[in-house]
C-alpha cells in the first residue's frame, strides 16, 4: 500500500493540469531516482514542454514565482504542509564559461533535455499518470545494478559544471554505488579544477556527505579521487606520512551517530597537525569554506576542547561544569566517544560527565552567577582587565562551591582587590 505523501500528490496534480492544458509533463530528475528507489523524495520537480511563460499563465501569475525564468524555470507555490514544485521547460544547454551556468539555452524535447543532465540515475523521467518510467540515457539500468555513470563523455559533463566531480562522490556513497569506471577516471583527472567552484557550493556537498550514514565511504572516495586533497591540501602529510592517525580518523567518522554537520567536520579535522591548535585550524578551515560563524565557533569549540576531559574525574569542579554547562556538550563527548572509540582506548572519561550530568541538575553545573558586572560597578570598578578576573574568580569559587551567596561572592570581590 503507497504511503500517504502530500508533496507527491500535489506534483501529481501539477503534471495532470499541464496534461489538460495539451503540454506534455513529467517527473524528472532526482525524485524519479528516490521513487523508483522506494525512498519518499525530498521535493518534486517536473520537466515540460511549456514554456515559463505558458507555465505562469496556466497556473497563475500569484501562484508562481519567475526563479529561473531564463532556464526555463518556474516556481510554483504550493499549499501550506507542502513543498512548492519547479516547473522547468525541456531545454539543451551550451557553453559553460564559468564552470557553473550554460551561456546558452535552448527550448527542446525530453529526450535532449535528458540527455544535458549530469548522472544516468538522475536523467529519467517518470510519468505519475500513467506510472510509467522515461528513460533516454540508461539510467533505469544504471539504478538497478547501482552504478554512478555520467550522461554520455563524463569529461564533456564535468567540464559544464566541476562540482559534479563531487556530486558523482556524493551519491556513489550516499547510495551505495560504485563509480563507473570512465566517470571515476574523469574525476580523478579533473580534481584540481574543482578550485573554479564557490567555496559556498563546495561547503554544501561537504556537509550533505559528512551528515550521511555513509560519510567514511565519501571520504575515503574523495581521498581515492584525489578530491580531499584539492579541498584540504593539509590531508597530504596525515593520509602519506602517518596512516595510522588517517585510519584512526576514518573509524571516528564510522563510529558517529546522526552527527551534526559541526561535529563532524570536528571528527574529520581533529586528526590534523595542529600546528600549536586545533581551534585555529578550524577557523581556517572553515574560512576557506565560507562557513557560517555559528558552524565555524561550534567546530572550533570542540576541536579546542576534545582532549579537556581526559581526566575529567580529577578536574577542580569550575572547570568540570564550565566544559559539561556549555551548549555543544552533547556533541563533544559524542566527538569523545568516537575518537576513544577508533584508538581502542577505554572510555571511562565519557562515562564519568554522562554519570554527572546525570546525576546533577542543570541549577548544580550551572547556577545563576552570585555577581555582575553591574555589582563590581557600584563598588567602584571600570569594565577592564581586572574586571574580568574578578567575575571570572569569583564565578570559579561559586562553581567550586566556596562561595554560597551574593554577600559571601561580594566580600571575596573585597577581598581580592585588597590582595
Amino acid at each position: 500500500m503507497t504511503v500517504p505523501d502530500p508533496n507527491r500528490d500535489y506534483a501529481k496534480t501539477l503534471v495532470l493540469k499541464l496534461r489538460e492544458a495539451g503540454f506534455e509533463a513529467l517527473w524528472a530528475g532526482g525524485c524519479v531516482r528516490d521513487f523508483l528507489l522506494g525512498r519518499t523524495p525530498k521535493d518534486y520537480d517536473i520537466a515540460t514542454n511549456a514554456t515559463p511563460d505558458q507555465v505562469r499563465d496556466l497556473f497563475g501569475r500569484k501562484r508562481t514565482l519567475a526563479v529561473g525564468a531564463s532556464f526555463g524555470v518556474i516556481v510554483v507555490l504550493a499549499p501550506k504542509g507542502v513543498e512548492q514544485v519547479e516547473v522547468a521547460t525541456f531545454r539543451s544547454e551550451g557553453g559553460y564559461h564559468d564552470g557553473r551556468r550554460p551561456t546558452q539555452v535552448v527550448f527542446t524535447s525530453a529526450e535532449e533535455d535528458a540527455k544535458r543532465r549530469d548522472f544516468t540515475i538522475n536523467g529519467m523521467f517518470y510519468d505519475p499518470i500513467e506510472e510509467a518510467v522515461r528513460d533516454y540515457v540508461g539510467g533505469e539500468a544504471d539504478l538497478n545494478a547501482g552504478v554512478i555513470r555520467a550522461i554520455g563523455d563524463p569529461h564533456a559533463r564535468m567540464t559544464e559544471d566541476k562540482l559534479r566531480t563531487l556530486r558523482a562522490i556524493r551519491f556513489a556513497a550516499t547510495l551505495e554505488f560504485q563509480l563507473e569506471s570512465t566517470t571515476q577516471n574523469a574525476v580523478c583527472e579533473m580534481a584540481t579544477q574543482l578550485t573554479v567552484v564557490s567555496a559556498e557550493r563546495i561547503a554544501q556537498e561537504l556537509r550533505r556527505m559528512l551528515v550521511d550514514p555513509h560519510r567514511r565511504r565519501a571520504v575515503e572516495l574523495l581521498a581515492e579521487t584525489n578530491l580531499l586533497t584539492v579541498i584540504f591540501p593539509e590531508f597530504g602529510p596525515l593520509m602519506h606520512e602517518e596512516p595510522h592517525r588517517w585510519d584512526e580518523t576514518l573509524r571516528t567518522l564510522d563510529e558517529l551517530d546522526r552527527p551534526s554537520f559541526a561535529l563532524a567536520a570536528a571528527a574529520l579535522w581533529h586528526g590534523l597537525p595542529d600546528g600549536g591548535s586545533r581551534g585555529k585550524v578550524a577557523h581556517r578551515l572553515g574560512k576557506r569554506l565560507r562557513l557560517s560563524n555559528d558552524d565555524i565557533q561550534q567546530i572550533t569549540w570542540l576541536l579546542e576542547h576534545h582532549r579537556s576531559l581526559d581526566n575529567a574525574d580529577q578536574l577542580p569542579a569550575h572547570q568540570l561544569k564550565r566544559i559539561l554547562a556549555a551548549t555543544g556538550i552533547d556533541d563533544l563527548l559524542a566527538l569523545i566517544q568516537a575518537e576513544r572509540t577508533a584508538r581502542e582506548v577505554e572510555l571511562s572519561p565519557v562515562e564519568f560527565c554522562q554519570n554527572y550530568l546525570a546525576t546533577h541538575s542543570a541549577a548544580e553545573i550551572n547556577p545563576p552567577p552570585l555577581v555582575g558586572g553591574h555589582d563590581l560597578i557600584q563598588m567602584g570598578l571600570r569594565p577592564g582587565k581586572e574586571f574580568k578576573s574578578l567575575l571570572d574568580a569569583i564565578r570559579d569559587a561559586q562553581l567550586d562551591g566556596i562561595v554560597q551567596n551574593t554577600d559571601e561572592a561580594l566580600a571575596m570581590v573585597k577581598q581580592l582587590r585588597e590582595s
